[in-house]
């Protein structure tokens, strides 16, 4: 009998030592679900055969860093970190040594996670292949280049805190609002920033310019934002990278195919549940007078008509899921150019993912037509079948040129 009770002793004791030791399979799941929400990957993977081993180049207005590693490498990773040193740099932006991160690591929307989420996050990174990594010094302009002055920057624009429900939404819509504000950090890319890098809070989801592209208005807007979308539209785009009104692209194309198409099918419609009930925030800037000069719409219809009508048709209909309607297209109507201005000097490829696979590109047209002819043919598809938006020069498309 003795050595029954011994046996059960130590069986119980190896349990409850092997339950402390090692991740629930809910924990670890949830802790991979928010590493994909919050594209990690994305900044974090320089190398595509070291996934999370950081690296990464990120360039901003004031400089360039180097993503750090968040694989469990006990000397350049997160090996010897514990889990309030990491629930400390997300919360608040602090470093173990006590040293301040700078907001390209958007620890003004992870502050909203709650601990069991981050410590989930941390709990699956620690499952990861260990990885050691040598960043490259940061290249930030001086004074920046100094860490002390981010107390300055936080106590003007950073205000930590989880994310708190709206009881008077749904469980559905405080998900997505989780989601949007914190670990998928939205506003990041899609808020306009002032000249310190903070977020302008008034201007949520306004929209703006990311390396060359316009992250577009994720409101209500009525012609840029997202009042003629549906619901089912959004999660359609997010879970497959297109649907009936656009295709992805540029930065964004990289989030949805290895993030947002990963992602259940309840978090993705959670997100479209929310984004469609954020309200149109400040007007759109009025369309430009004069309306392109007849002579000017003449010249962008007959290159469209030489170069566009095969795939987008003489109407601009186009194929939906194959090549994207123009009429109507937020995305083309947005207040800046930068984006369609890219597409049409570099051309497009549309992404593929599980729930759509096939291919489509079209090509740039850089090398083929001028700047005063892009111009023209801008112009012609953003002020065609209904659209309206203000005129793009040939200035512009040469400086778009540039920064390809």
């Amino acid at each position: 009998m003795r050595v029954i009770l011994a046996t059960l002793l130590l069986c119980t004791a190896f349990s409850a030592a092997q339950a402390e030791t090692e991740p629930l399979a809910e924990t670890l799941a949830r802790g991979k679900a928010l590493t994909i929400a919050g594209d990690c990957g994305g900044c974090h993977t320089a190398d595509p055969a070291k996934p999370l081993a950081g690296g990464k180049r990120i360039d901003t207005p004031f400089g360039a860093i180097y993503s750090p590693n968040l694989t469990p490498d006990r000397e350049t990773g997160l090996g010897a970190w514990s889990d309030d040193d990491f629930v400390r740099a997300f919360r608040y932006g602090m470093a173990p040594d006590g040293s301040h991160y700078y907001p390209a690591f958007p620890y003004p929307y992870f502050t909203k996670l709650t601990r069991q989420d981050l410590t989930a996050i941390r709990t699956y990174l620690a499952t990861l292949a260990p990885v050691r990594t040598t960043l490259p010094p940061s290249q930030l302009h001086w004074p920046l280049n100094y860490r002390v002055l981010m107390r300055a920057w936080n106590y003007f624009f950073f205000r930590p805190g989880i994310f708190e429900p709206n009881q008077q939404k749904s469980a559905e819509w405080n998900r997505g609002g989780y989601l949007v504000t914190a670990a998928a950090h939205c506003g990041a890319c899609h808020t306009p920033k002032n000249l310190f890098g903070a977020a302008r809070q008034s201007q949520a989801f306004g929209g703006r310019t990311v390396g060359g592209w316009f992250a577009p208005r994720l409101d209500g807007a009525e012609r840029s934002g997202l009042k003629s979308w549906s619901v089912d539209d959004i999660v359609e785009y997010l879970a497959s990278g297109r649907n009936g009104k656009s295709h992805v692209n540029g930065p964004m194309a990289g989030v949805v195919v290895n993030s947002t198409s990963q992602m259940s099918d309840a978090d993705i419609r959670a997100i479209a549940v929310y984004l469609k009930d954020l309200p149109a925030g400040e007007p759109e800037p009025a369309v430009s007078p004069p309306p392109p000069a007849p002579a000017e719409m003449a010249a962008g219809k007959a290159l469209y008509d030489r170069a566009c009508v095969a795939c987008h048709e003489a109407d601009g209909s186009g194929a939906p899921r194959i090549y994207p309607p123009l009429p109507g297209n937020a995305n083309l109507q947005s207040a800046d150019p930068a984006s369609t201005l890219r597409i049409i000097l570099d051309g497009a490829q549309t992404v593929t993912t599980p729930r759509a696979p096939n291919k489509g590109s079209m090509p740039g047209y850089a090398r083929q037509w001028s700047d005063q002819e892009i111009a023209d043919v801008t112009n012609y598809i953003r002020n065609s079948w209904g659209n309206a938006a203000p005129l793009v020069s040939p200035a512009q498309v040469a400086k778009a040129r540039k920064e390809r």
